[in-house]
């Protein structure tokens, strides 16, 4: 049976109360679940058939949210299908029986690494939200090494979950040629600096 586009348009939006995966990938959509939700991440909850719950709110630097009956809830190191879970397992709790949350992310929080020194285009550089981004990915997004770069003293500098300063040395040469372990994924506010070679 061929839908014309009205059909399809309600037929999805019937399937994302109770398929979320299955909507999402008939219209396109990229949303992934296990997205770490991040401060200033603009969510937007919905639950079925109580359209006055329904709330835009954005994470706080605390990783909060704030909901009509439930109130404020933590979301820190939570991904976006724990945040559907806790809320609904908050509504089902006193509240609502059996019910259908879904939670999408209308506006993500703008996220960057540095890369300084001799690099081709130093700056920031975009953080993709729902990917990756290594240490040789930032680089490149950089414009790459300039003929001045000393390759295999790059230095990452990161803030931990203490909220310490570390400092990490790495041969960029030794991924480049495949003899590393490790690729360096980047985490947000990383800086990266690429040393000039000692003449």
């Amino acid at each position: 049976m061929k839908l014309n586009r009205p059909s399809l348009a309600i037929l999805i939006g019937v399937l994302s109360w109770h398929f979320p995966c299955v909507a999402q990938e008939a219209s396109g959509g990229a949303e992934r679940s296990d997205y770490l939700l991040q401060p200033a991440d603009l969510l937007r909850v919905q639950i079925f058939q109580e359209d006055d719950l329904t709330r835009e709110v954005r994470i706080s630097q605390e990783y909060t949210i704030s909901l009509p009956l439930v109130g404020s809830i933590e979301l820190r190191g939570r991904t976006l299908a724990d945040a559907q879970r806790i809320i609904r397992d908050l509504y089902d709790r006193d509240y609502l029986v059996n019910p259908q949350v879904n939670v999408i992310v209308l506006e993500y929080a703008k996220r960057t690494v540095n890369v300084i020194g001799s690099v081709n285009s130093p700056g920031a550089v975009p953080f993709p939200q729902e990917e990756g981004l290594t240490l040789l990915d930032a680089i490149t997004r950089a414009g790459g090494f300039n003929r001045f770069a000393d390759r295999r003293r790059v230095r990452l500098t990161r803030t931990d979950a203490q909220g310490a300063t570390v400092n990490y040395t790495i041969n960029a040469d030794d991924i480049i040629q495949g003899n590393a372990k490790e690729t360096w994924p980047l985490q947000r506010d990383d800086v990266i600096f690429v040393p000039e070679r000692l003449l």
